[in-house]
């Protein structure tokens, strides 16, 4: 399989992709269990069925940015496998660009066992990846260079893509996920970025790992998200609490949530929105995935997103 490579148009005379998304292309096999953690059985009959659907971080991302009416580029590593297809196929259905480099490893996977609350447990296939993966140099610097802002995943080699990334000029952001304030992997990508995101389930100190990231890295904006108990917003070295929003249905699986708040978090604040209104849209768009199958691939759209934001 050769690589895809997209390059739009002439980079000097206009930034032709609004968000270029970095890594996070993948499948996961999505289970229903009856309970989280589940209890040791020799097995367990799952009636809803077992599902395998394109979507990781990066591919979630990239949808929900779509959604919104920004232009959207995805740059990751695919196998030339079924998985791969799927990842594919669902770019394809969004209309989003995608330049896949050759990954003789695989495309990315993952099984995700998913509660009747909604709470997910993610087990990661790690063997799809090599510690000497890297993007394509000129690649990476054209598309960089067509964009207004880059989204990076923390998956592999997104890392080493950091100083190609920061010597082109534009803007960065990146998901540290459920960092614990101490993993030394997360902190290139958290020092990097100019908006930082991550969940605070990990932290025992939540504004520490906040002030710390401001202080060593470039941040202007961290966002720590904290699921029904809202978010923390670090911004010009204040530090404010938005709370919850109330989802416009029930909760069926949390899957993607945090992904939405970035991208809707990312639209508004590339739109010159204030961080604390970022962060309302953020918080909108993450409760509206909690209602959205862990089975499907969808985000709120930019009218509804607008309409529940004038509503509070």
């Amino acid at each position: 399989m050769s690589e895809i490579t997209y390059v739009p148009g002439d980079a000097t005379a206009g930034r032709a992709i609004d968000v270029l998304v970095l890594g996070g292309a993948g499948v996961d096999t999505i289970v229903r269990v009856p309970e989280l953690p589940l209890p040791y059985a020799d097995s367990y009959m799952i009636d809803s069925g077992i599902r395998t659907r394109a979507g990781q971080t990066g591919d979630f991302v990239a949808v929900a940015l779509t959604a919104l009416g920004l232009r959207t580029h995805h740059l990751d590593f695919l196998g030339d496998d079924p998985e791969g297809d799927l990842v594919r196929a669902l770019h394809r259905e969004h209309g989003i660009p995608l330049t896949a480099v050759p990954q003789p490893a695989g495309t990315k996977r993952a099984v995700n066992l998913v509660g009747p609350d909604g709470r997910r447990l993610s087990l990661y296939d790690t063997s799809r990846a090599h510690p000497d993966d890297r993007f394509p140099e000129d690649t990476l610097r054209a598309l960089a260079g067509a964009s207004r802002h880059a989204h990076v995943s923390l998956t592999q080699p997104c890392a080493h893509a950091l100083p190609v990334l920061r010597d082109t000029g534009v803007t960065l952001s990146t998901d540290l996920h459920d960092w614990d304030g101490e993993n030394p992997y997360h902190e290139p990508f958290a020092y990097a970025a100019d908006v930082v995101f991550l969940s605070a389930a990990a932290l025992g100190d939540p504004e520490r790992a906040m002030r710390r990231i401001a202080e060593r890295g470039r941040a202007e904006v961290v966002v720590a998200t904290a699921g029904a108990r809202g978010a923390l917003v670090l911004a010009d070295d204040e530090l404010t609490r938005l709370p919850a929003v109330t989802p416009p249905a029930p909760v069926v699986d949390s899957n993607g949530a945090g992904d939405a708040f970035a991208a809707a978090f990312l639209h508004a604040w590339l739109n010159r929105e204030t961080p604390l209104r970022s962060a309302l849209f953020g918080t909108i768009a993450g409760a509206h995935a909690c209602t959205v199958p862990a089975t499907e691939t969808t985000a709120i759209g930019l009218d509804e997103l607008r309409v529940r934001a004038a509503d509070l």
